[in-house]
């Protein structure tokens, strides 16, 4: 259950947060973990000193990415996450997949007091996270995609060479 309503989306820990020092926090589905996560984890960590991840719950990832997915389930991606090396702390985050203004993220994540949020180019609520750093008195870090290695260009070449055998 998620430990704090938040103008319609709440977080809740997966892994408390260690560390002290200026906060970094970056959110997505993580979804089928790979070399452009830990990538773009390890970048978004050099930004700052304790790196917060947000983990999108399973109902949000699914809305926003269509059916099947997301792959793994959010308490299974948040567990990935947790255990990589540059990862402070994760949380996963509830709420009507409708959600999406800058205004309900920046009541979630304002307690976490974060100095910089991070995202990859071309995400697509980049401006979002734009308008939630300002309003949060963060730097907004937009971090160059890991080219090829989305996992929704994985997933599609997957079933691309898979369509021929």
């Amino acid at each position: 259950m998620p430990d704090s309503p938040r103008a319609g989306l709440q977080l809740s820990w997966f892994a408390n947060p260690s560390g002290s020092g200026a906060t970094v926090v970056v959110t997505g589905a993580f979804d089928v973990l790979h070399v452009g996560h830990l990538r773009f984890l390890r970048a978004a960590k050099e930004t700052g000193d304790v790196l917060l991840v947000g983990v999108e719950d399973d109902q949000r990832v699914s809305a926003w990415k269509g059916p099947g997915r997301p792959i793994n389930t959010g308490v299974e991606r948040a567990e990935m996450l947790a255990a990589l090396r540059p990862v402070d702390g994760v949380f996963l985050v509830h709420g009507d997949p409708d959600v999406k203004e800058p205004e309900p993220y920046t009541d979630l994540l304002r307690p976490l007091d974060p100095a910089v949020l991070a995202f990859t180019e071309g995400d697509p609520f980049a401006e979002e996270k734009r308008r939630s750093a300002h309003l949060l008195d963060a730097l907004a870090i937009e971090i160059p995609l890991v080219e090829g290695r989305s996992t929704s260009a994985l997933l599609n070449g997957r079933r691309a060479s898979h369509a021929g055998a």
